[in-house]
């Protein structure tokens, strides 16, 4: 499945945890299909993600994932090699920073890693920064690195 750390912690041991590393998930495919759901509920129909013949005359040849659709993947990715356990409500708190250094090819695939950067307690829980980088596979760029900040109560 993957060579390198599933972080599972509770809660109150977040803070022990500062500065450790996570992932990489398992390879995920990003299909054509998962493209064009994505497009019909976020009303994003650019044709570089879902006109083929368009795609083809572009630089990349293909159609490419939407960028939020790769940061959407986070969900998944992550919940294969970071869990925290023994809290009663966590949120996504926000976003420092996201960029989409490379595309995301349909038919590619991608994967995910990161790290718990830091942890600061909040009234009835913590706040933690995850820098996660996702992957595609072959490329030497990455899709997208983004800082999620995430929020679990007690």
């Amino acid at each position: 499945m993957n060579d390198a750390p599933h972080l599972s912690l509770a809660l109150d041991d977040l803070p022990a945890h500062a500065g450790s590393r996570f992932g990489p998930s398992s390879w995920r495919p990003v299909t054509q299909e998962d493209v064009d759901l994505f497009a019909k509920v976020t009303g994003d129909h650019n044709p570089i993600h879902v006109d083929a013949a368009f795609a083809a005359t572009t630089p990349y040849a293909t159609t490419i994932a939407h960028g939020l659709l790769t940061l959407s993947l986070v969900v998944p990715l992550m919940a294969e090699v970071f869990e925290v356990t023994g809290f009663g409500m966590g949120v996504n708190y926000g976003l420092n920073r996201v960029r989409f250094p490379a595309p995301v090819p349909v038919g590619s695939r991608i994967r995910a890693h990161g790290e718990l950067r830091s942890v600061q307690e909040i009234p009835g829980g913590f706040q933690i920064e995850t820098p996660v980088t996702f992957e595609v596979e072959g490329s030497e760029k990455p899709a997208c690195a983004a800082e999620l900040v995430l929020r679990y109560y007690r």
